[in-house]
């Protein structure tokens, strides 16, 4: 994995680990544990053979690669991913991760792709609560409403693509370290030592979007993280390489069809 390699280069460590325990006469569809992870840190490729997970950072932000999509996932996202699914997962903050394993014959939604969900104040409550000490039947009611509430994103979820080609990839990975990279396509090709025509039929070829379209959602997805965190629109548009907050939103608003503020105001309430 190039981008692993280029952005992470610290061996994965598991953090403090707290798994919540299983009742022994009542099966329990969740199983979670917490891992604290500083930044950088990655739980390197790997897969859950018998059990769903919902990826989600209670703090901080992570970063999860499925066969080469990306996901940026602040606390108020988790990316559900079925089980079997081979997944890489990055802190990019120093974050608390909150493994939630998901037993497909008890746990009654199932997705058969990754999807990313809405993590709403109640979602959050109910996984805290379910890391507890329960008895049989309140861990049932618990799970029963946990899975009522998590619902897919239905706003434009900001999701990557990486292109396979080793040059394309290398531009890739410049712009993931440093969203606010403002070297051109031009100068970026003399860096890999390629032709911005060939890197832009590459983009297109491998991603599905052109160049500038694939940039401008490199930068939104890191801008979705730093808002997450509390920064302002103005602090957050310089951080991702806009010169003003203007410009800022109205790429925001063209890709998500809605300001920053209207967007996190609508996942908050779940629409």
């Amino acid at each position: 994995m190039a981008l692993i390699r280029h952005l992470f280069r610290v061996a994965a460590r598991p953090g403090k680990k707290r798994d919540a325990m299983r009742s022994e006469t009542s099966p329990s569809a969740i199983a979670l544990a917490r891992f604290e992870m500083f930044r950088g840190q990655a739980f390197e490729r790997h897969v859950h053979e018998e059990q769903h997970q919902l990826a989600w950072a209670s703090t901080g932000v992570l970063m999860v690669d499925v066969d080469d999509r990306c996901w940026v996932l602040p606390p108020n996202l988790a990316l559900w991913i079925p089980a079997g699914t081979w997944h890489v997962t990055l802190a990019l903050r120093e974050s608390v991760l909150e493994g939630v394993y998901l037993d497909p014959g008890s746990f009654r939604l199932s997705w058969d792709e990754p999807v990313v969900l809405s993590v709403s104040a109640l979602a959050r409550d109910l996984i805290q609560y379910l890391a507890g000490e329960l008895d049989p039947s309140a861990r049932s009611r618990a799970e029963a409403v946990l899975a009522d509430v998590l619902t897919p994103v239905r706003l434009s979820s900001i999701e990557l693509s990486l292109p396979q080609d080793p040059r394309a990839r290398e531009v890739a990975d410049l712009l993931l370290a440093d969203p606010g990279e403002h070297r051109s396509l031009e100068q970026l090709a003399v860096v890999v030592r390629s032709s911005p025509r060939t890197l832009l039929r590459v983009f297109l070829a491998e991603t599905g979007m052109t160049f500038t379209q694939w940039r401008t959602h490199v930068r939104l997805q890191a801008a979705i993280a730093h808002l997450a965190e509390g920064h302002s629109v103005s602090r957050v548009a310089g951080l991702v390489g806009y010169a003003t907050a203007s410009a800022f939103v109205s790429a925001f608003r063209r890709v998500t069809g809605h300001t920053p503020a209207a967007y996190f105001s609508r996942m908050e309430a779940g629409v």
